[in-house]
């Protein structure tokens, strides 16, 4: 492992928000400082009938072009350039150029989409095809209203969010293995399923070249290096684990044979890490993913709804006129009771953006139950919701992959809720071990660092850097009280 350390550079994309990251790393250094953060709020843009969600992409690359801006200007020699997002959604280009902003994941018109491909594909086929969990806003959905509507008859190019970012850094369209795997058309051995393309009627020609995280995908454009104040040559763009939950899953600190992860933001994604895929007629039906990690790894996961039902519960306040605040509410509900009764955080009416509050009200007015009266009720009962969702997702995980869970690590933001990750480890009764919050970042540096050769080793290896340079918080069951 190389003694020296160096610089590189982590766009970090996620549903609410994006930063870039400035890292110093080496073989005992992981130092990673932000110098920018924006909102990524979706627009709504008329569409004849409607008016349809979609990424302001466009103005999150200008938020991209300053934060590395301001990386150039303290590391001029940056080495390498990286780039994580959401998954699933996409931009569709036309002789190079994007044709509009790509839609938002949670757009109505999934539903169509979800219709056309069932028509043609049976779910239990699909899951054997891609071992991919249904959600109806799947990549090949959104293709497949996409095909319905003529929009892939005149384009020539089909990019996952990550990989259009990165080909406007680059010039080279290419699409990283681990996000691709949410497409729903990758074959088994990792390949795009022309098979199953053909039969959707998708146009083969617009998915372009596969490449794993790791791969040097070319120098930053000189134009763009020269107007970002970088060193002559620029720094290389690295193809990362570009779907944000690939990356977070490099940097849990976990002994993966013992171990289950969630990656807590707007959603929560539960798992456990496995060499090869599980596709069977019980993880099916449990709704269970198997997807792309790096380094060939399988990231077999469920999706929760996540932090999303405190965020949209916090706007709709606001919009009310409330003043108030996560912390502050977090705060308060932690000094109130452990509810008797918990709501299903996985109800599908929680999808869509709006008033959360009073749809959580209305499922429990539904079954005759006491609707919480307050905010700080409400956030006491979504977390204790997502803490019986997380436990009950860890438990599944166990039995349909033999996985002996011994402990559960909480990364990302949901790392920081300490009323969260308290209520996990009582609801499951193992300890829960919090951090990194950074873990997307960190995952995404570590990745870019070992490829440009400030590091070696596996994942265990990289974990172990991570291990001994994060703060990790430890919550044992029904103890209340955390230590490091």
């Amino acid at each position: 492992m190389s003694a020296t350390a160096g610089a590189v550079a982590a766009v970090d994309l996620g549903a609410t928000s994006g930063r870039v990251m400035h890292a110093r790393i080496g073989a005992n250094t992981l130092e990673l400082s932000e110098v920018a953060r924006f909102l990524n709020t979706p627009v709504r843009l008329w569409e004849g009938e409607r008016a349809a969600l979609h990424w302001n992409v466009a103005g999150l690359w200008t938020r991209v072009l300053e934060g590395l801006g301001s990386v150039a200007r303290s590391e001029p020699g940056l080495a390498s350039i990286g780039v994580d997002s959401w998954a699933v959604d996409y931009g569709l280009l036309e002789r190079g150029r994007l044709r509009g902003e790509p839609y938002h994941y949670r757009d109505e018109r999934t539903q169509r989409g979800v219709e056309l491909v069932h028509a043609v594909v049976e779910p239990s086929e699909l899951y054997r095809e891609g071992g991919l969990q249904f959600l109806p806003f799947n990549s090949l959905y959104q293709l497949a209203a996409d095909a319905a509507d003529g929009a892939l008859e005149t384009g020539d190019g089909f990019l996952l969010i990550p990989d259009l970012i990165t080909y406007w850094l680059t010039g080279r369209q290419r699409a990283e293995r681990t996000n691709a795997s949410t497409t729903g058309l990758l074959s088994s051995d990792g390949s795009w399923n022309d098979g199953l393309i053909a039969r959707l009627g998708l146009n083969r020609s617009v998915f372009p070249e596969l490449v794993d995280a790791g791969t040097a995908i070319s120098p930053l454009l000189p134009s763009l290096a020269t107007d970002l104040r970088f060193a002559a040559s620029g720094p290389t763009v690295t193809a990362v684990g570009s779907h944000d939950t690939a990356s977070a899953v490099v940097a849990v600190p976990m002994d993966a044979s013992r171990a289950a992860y969630i990656s807590c933001g707007t959603w929560g994604l539960v798992g456990v890490e496995l060499e090869h895929r599980v596709v069977t007629d019980e993880g099916r039906e449990a709704n269970f993913t198997n997807e792309g990690g790096v380094d060939g790894r399988v990231r077999y996961l469920h999706n929760v709804m996540g932090l999303w039902l405190l965020s949209e519960s916090i706007r709709e306040w606001q919009r009310r006129g409330l003043h108030v605040d996560l912390e502050g509410l977090l705060a308060e509900a932690a000094e109130l009771p452990r509810p008797s009764d918990v709501f299903d955080a996985e109800d599908p009416r929680f999808l869509a953006p709006g008033d959360m509050p009073s749809r959580i009200g209305a499922w429990f007015s539904e079954r005759g139950l006491r609707v919480p009266a307050s905010p700080a009720g409400v956030v006491r009962i979504i977390v204790e919701s997502l803490a019986a969702a997380f436990a009950q997702t860890v438990r599944t995980a166990a039995q349909l992959t033999g996985v002996g869970v011994e402990a559960i690590h909480i990364v990302g933001g949901g790392a920081r809720n300490a009323l969260l990750c308290q209520a996990t480890a009582d609801r499951i009764g193992l300890p829960v071990l919090a951090g990194p919050v950074e873990a997307t970042a960190i995952g995404n540096v570590l990745v870019q660092a070992r490829a440009v050769g400030l590091l070696s080793g596996d994942l265990e290896t990289l974990r172990a850097l991570v291990a001994r340079t994060s703060q990790i918080v430890r919550y044992n069951p029904s103890l209340g009280t955390p230590s490091c």
